[in-house]
């Protein structure tokens, strides 16, 4: 099991793990898509929000993965806002995947793909990604896939991802930028710039590269931590 700070408290139920109160009370989250309707965020991601918000193109989003992740093998994996667990397709299973997300039931979905896909122990944890409960320097690659922009304190995630990686370890994002929004559609949450992305991945001791991919509204980049 990933090491985990020593204030934090955990309770599993299922394959997901909770963060309690002294009391077993669990810490609860809002989702953007409420978990009586999360088995619909698959349909909506390659319906509507794909070719509608982004002008993007999901198979050129995860065959840009796949190349992107080609040399992460037998590493150990953190995925920020895991959704239904889609890096199953792009990540080798001889990975040890860890998945956070604030809802329960997008993680329960992705614990079942994930299991399908012959990952061996995946992790589910119901936390924010600005708040994480593992030991310093615990990870060798982070993934954040289409979901920094929901996460409200972008600089404290990425303190939060420089601590839990290993010296020289990556982080693998794609995110929606305001400059790439072709459509001017109506993108939910907040959306940064790729050189606001960049300043904000040098303050916090990473070094910024573009991945090379036009695809609607995605920026895609890997930042890597330095010391």
């Amino acid at each position: 099991m990933t090491g985990i700070k020593p204030d934090i408290h955990l309770i599993k139920r299922g394959n997901l793990c909770y963060i309690a109160d002294t009391k077993n009370r669990l810490t609860r989250f809002t989702p953007w898509l409420g978990d009586s309707v999360s088995f619909l965020y698959d349909l909506i991601m390659s319906r509507s929000i794909f070719p509608k918000k982004f002008g993007g193109d999901i198979q050129k989003h995860h065959d840009t993965l796949v190349q992107a992740l080609a040399d992460v093998q037998g590493m150990r994996v953190l995925e920020l806002g895991t959704g239904s667990g889609s890096a199953s397709h792009f990540l080798h299973k001889d990975n040890q995947y860890t998945g956070v997300d604030v809802s329960p039931g997008l993680l329960k979905q992705a614990a079942k793909r994930f299991v399908r896909a012959g990952f061996h122990n995946p992790e589910f944890y119901v936390v924010s990604a600005d708040d994480l409960p593992f030991e310093s320097e615990s990870f060798d690659v982070c993934l954040c896939i289409l979901s920094l922009n929901f996460i409200g304190n972008v600089e404290k995630v990425l303190q939060e991802i420089h601590r839990v990686l290993l010296p020289n370890g990556q982080f693998v994002c794609s995110v929606p930028v305001p400059e790439r929004n072709q459509l001017q559609s109506r993108i939910r949450g907040t959306l940064y710039s790729e050189k606001e992305l960049e300043d904000i991945c040098q303050r916090h001791g990473f070094r910024f590269k573009p991945i090379a991919c036009e695809n609607g509204a995605l920026l895609y980049f890997r930042a890597i931590r330095h010391d």
